[in-house]
């Protein structure tokens, strides 16, 4: 019978993206959405890592099952690392894509391309009621385009120049985003850990 997985995030795009990354694995993976009664996810940690952890402990402690949460975000270096924690607030609460990347050009206006690197981060958090038990993260580099490019992703994929494949990520294919960017990287190798992580935990509940 697969483990049931919660995913912490009302997030809809990162939650496909993870089912996806995630279909070869004996899991069942859910989501707050999906509940009868969805438990309450903040962030306010100061660190991609903190937002994660914070984020599947909540729901794990809500829900008494295995919750993984996801945190990731967009570090420019020009911007000093920002939007980094803050990258899907960085126009306000609620704001959209449009608003996001609107933002975030006006912001590199002006700025030289060899001076637009950038890259995506993730960091994951495993969690069960008793606190966690697994987790990583992943990077990608690359640097920010003048203008949308593609129709693919969401958040900043039609900025986000990834410069072995010549493409925006939102130019990708989500089977050719997902084997390079950030969140595939680090599920990746989460997905290759989840299975000791699993019989570790089975071992001590015995």
């Amino acid at each position: 019978m697969p483990t049931r997985l919660i995913l912490a995030t009302q997030n809809e795009h990162k939650v496909r993206e993870i089912r996806e990354l995630l279909a070869d694995l004996d899991v069942e993976v859910t989501h707050p959405g999906e509940l009868d009664d969805a438990p309450e996810l903040a962030e306010t940690g100061e660190t991609f890592a903190e937002n994660a952890r914070q984020k599947a402990l909540a729901c794990a402690q809500a829900t008494g099952e295995l919750c993984l949460a996801d945190d990731s975000g967009l570090m420019v270096d020009a911007l000093g690392g920002e939007p980094g924690v803050r990258s899907a607030r960085y126009a306000g609460e609620g704001a959209s894509q449009e608003d996001l990347i609107g933002k975030l050009l006006g912001e590199l206006a002006g700025v030289a391309m060899p001076e637009r690197t950038a890259r995506f981060v993730c960091a994951l958090s495993l969690c069960g009621p008793e606190g966690g038990i697994g987790g990583g993260g992943g990077r990608v580099e690359g640097a920010i385009t003048r203008e949308p490019r593609g129709t693919g992703g969401f958040g900043y994929d039609p900025v986000f120049y990834h410069p072995p494949a010549g493409k925006t990520f939102a130019e990708m294919t989500p089977e050719a985003k997902n084997a390079v960017s950030h969140r595939g990287r680090a599920l990746q190798r989460f997905g290759a850990d989840l299975p000791a992580i699993l019989r570790g935990r089975e071992h001590r509940r015995i």
